[in-house]
């Protein structure tokens, strides 16, 4: 046999292998991907959707980001005791249109957040379904389209 013959079957031979390897990045690539968005979008491995908490108290901190927000606030327990709990809302983007921004809520607000808990209550996490500030009425969640997806 010639050396182009040689040469070409060689080509021929690195060509697919390149062809194979790359195949199996793009399926490892995509079923991580897949797992971290399962992984990200599964909120009923994280809270207790049947159920609702209501919790009363002095906002903390707002952090105001994407892909979901936090607000943390300062809660009196049964017990007497003040504990801080995590509420999960909605990213700064979908906040963003319908009208609440980073300004909307300030250290010291006292607010009335209604939610489902987390499943593990020594966590103090609540995913965020309505919230109210009674010293002027400003809530969310009240009204259609006012979610967190």
């Amino acid at each position: 046999m010639d050396s182009v013959g040689v040469r070409s079957r060689v080509k021929s031979s690195t060509r697919s292998r390149l062809r194979h390897s790359l195949a199996t990045l793009l399926v490892a690539a995509s079923s991580l991907i897949g797992a971290a968005a399962y992984g990200h979008h599964s909120i009923s491995s994280t809270y207790l959707e049947d159920r609702t908490v209501v919790i009363e108290g002095q906002l903390v901190q707002l952090l105001f980001r994407n892909p979901h927000s936090f607000v943390h606030l300062m809660v009196k327990e049964k017990d007497g005791s003040m504990v801080r709990y995590a509420v999960e809302w909605g990213g700064a983007g979908q906040l963003g249109g319908q009208g609440v921004t980073r300004e909307t809520l300030k250290a010291g607000d006292h607010v009335i957040i209604s939610g489902s808990p987390g499943r593990n209550p020594k966590d103090h996490r609540v995913r965020m379904v309505s919230l109210l500030r009674p010293k002027d009425g400003f809530g969310w969640g009240k009204v259609p389209g006012e979610t967190v997806d």
